[in-house]
């Protein structure tokens, strides 16, 4: 199965044992996150429904991407400077790509209640205690 996910600001195309850079995610080397912002899913042909899926992965290390030179100047004037810049990131190894329904059972809301129904309700806990 594969599932399309964005962070960082940029898309992925990820399956299980992939390994993908992205932009620096909280987190240590070894520690487990969820990449929950899941655009498409599916498996071969067939999609499946992007909102009841869910990414894992795991954090292999924090690290610096290549080194970006930024250099300016200015014609004719003696100007010029030279930078240059490491972008923060974070190796991942997606570790599984399935439905998030059978991983965590979804909440109920819970109905609202008028203020009538809270006072009964509330006396009943205070005389429990």
């Amino acid at each position: 199965m594969f599932a399309v996910v964005r962070t960082g600001g940029k898309q992925y195309r990820v399956a299980a044992g992939d390994k993908i850079a992205v932009e620096k995610l909280a987190g240590e080397a070894g520690d487990t996150i969820t990449l929950g912002d899941v655009l498409l899913a599916g498996e071969g042909e067939t999609l499946a429904d992007a909102k009841a899926v869910t990414v894992s992965a795991e954090i292999i290390a924090q690290a610096k991407s290549e080194k970006v030179v930024v250099f300016k100047k200015r014609r004719r004037h003696n100007y010029r400077r030279k930078n240059g810049h490491r972008q923060q990131m974070t190796l991942l190894r997606i570790t599984a790509v399935g439905a998030a329904a059978a991983e965590k059972p979804a909440k109920k809301a819970a109905a609202k209640k008028t203020k009538t129904e809270d006072a009964p309700a509330a006396e009943a806990a205070a005389s429990a205690e």
